[in-house]
């Protein structure tokens, strides 16, 4: 696509919508989204629609599975902080976590940004971190939409989110049928609160008059600001790395509702995860939230994800090669519980 210098409207323009900032976002992102480029996409960014092939060689029945989400009031953090070239990695994130666990292999995403007003910028900024997102996570960014809300929202405040397809061979599908008692529980560790529960997290540092940019004791001397702003961690290459060479019978993306939320989903009924509690790897983030809000540690396991991103079911007599696939791609995995016979379909303990 190239820079369109014919397009203007002053009428446009006096109701608070900048035609050529849009063309000017598009040219500044377009390096990022260079980066992620994969065989599949073909079609540049600017036409109508992401046009992506579909490989599916050595696949006998490829299944689609797409996943949508945005970030959360999350976004609120990044507009104090006044920094906006990670939060597009959480808009990957959240999609292709969730993707990934029935088994996909994310393919491409699409991301959609509203705006008060058109920045150039800080858009591109913003779709440096989709495009950040999408190389970790493998994906093509094939497109995207970028809307100009005046008079909806302030010229500073935007909204953000995403969407992604993915594939897998449907006799590879993780369905949590073949999850049997005895299987064990692994976790994947979290990089911190990634992009859930935020509204609360704003009440109980009152984000809104907090000093974010200090160093903080209790957070080993990062600032409030840049531990919430850390990016969610993106699961998609070690999963798919470990799903070539283990059975693996369920995963929870714990997001939105913790452990007590998610774990369940991916439990079959007359099966119960029991978590040992003491084996939960916490987060200072998660300490200081408990401790500042005053919050009962049954509604912060209800709510974030304490430090554990994912948990993982795999037989037990393959748990340790799991645990050493996983630590060869960068994730500092251990056990987490075990599988029993069960109705509540997850219990600490």
């Amino acid at each position: 696509m190239t820079m369109n210098t014919s397009s203007h409207s002053e009428a446009y323009a006096a109701a608070g919508v900048d035609i050529t900032a849009g063309y000017q976002a598009v040219e500044l992102m377009k390096a990022h989204i260079a980066r992620t480029m994969t065989a599949g996409v073909a079609s540049d960014i600017g036409g109508f629609g992401g046009l992506f092939e579909l490989d599916t060689t050595g696949m006998e029945r490829p299944v689609l599975v797409s996943g949508t989400d945005g970030v959360g009031t999350k976004l609120r953090i990044a507009q104090l902080m006044d920094k906006h070239d990670t939060i597009g990695i959480d808009c990957v994130a959240m999609c292709v976590n969730d993707v990934i666990c029935c088994g996909a292999k994310p393919l491409f995403f699409l991301d959609y940004i509203a705006c008060g007003k058109n920045f150039p910028e800080k858009i591109a900024s913003i779709v440096a971190g989709v495009a950040e997102g999408c190389v970790q996570a493998g994906c093509a960014l094939v497109g995207g939409e970028t809307a100009e809300h005046p008079g909806m929202m302030a010229e500073d405040d935007y909204d953000l989110a995403g969407f992604s397809v993915g594939v897998v061979d449907k006799k590879k599908i993780i369905d949590r049928s073949r999850m049997a008692a005895g299987d064990v529980v692994i976790a994947l560790p979290s990089s911190g609160v990634h992009s859930n529960g935020f509204s609360l997290v704003r009440r109980v540092f009152n984000v809104e008059h907090a000093d974010l940019k200090s160093p903080v004791e209790a957070l080993g001397g990062k600032s409030l600001g840049e531990t919430l702003l850390t990016p969610t961690r993106i699961y998609v290459k070690p999963l798919l790395a470990l799903m070539e060479e283990v059975d693996v019978r369920g995963v929870s993306h714990i997001t939105g509702g913790g452990f007590y939320e998610n774990i369940p989903r991916s439990i079959p009924d007359g099966l119960c995860a029991r978590i040992e509690r003491s084996a939960v790897r916490v987060l200072p983030i998660f300490d200081l939230l408990a401790k500042t809000g005053n919050i009962p540690e049954r509604d912060m396991f209800n709510t974030f994800n304490m430090g554990v991103g994912m948990s993982i079911v795999v037989p037990r007599d393959q748990a340790d090669r799991a645990i050493a696939i996983l630590k060869e791609q960068g994730e500092d995995a251990y056990l987490l519980g075990e599988i029993v016979a069960g109705e509540e379909k997850v219990v600490l303990c």
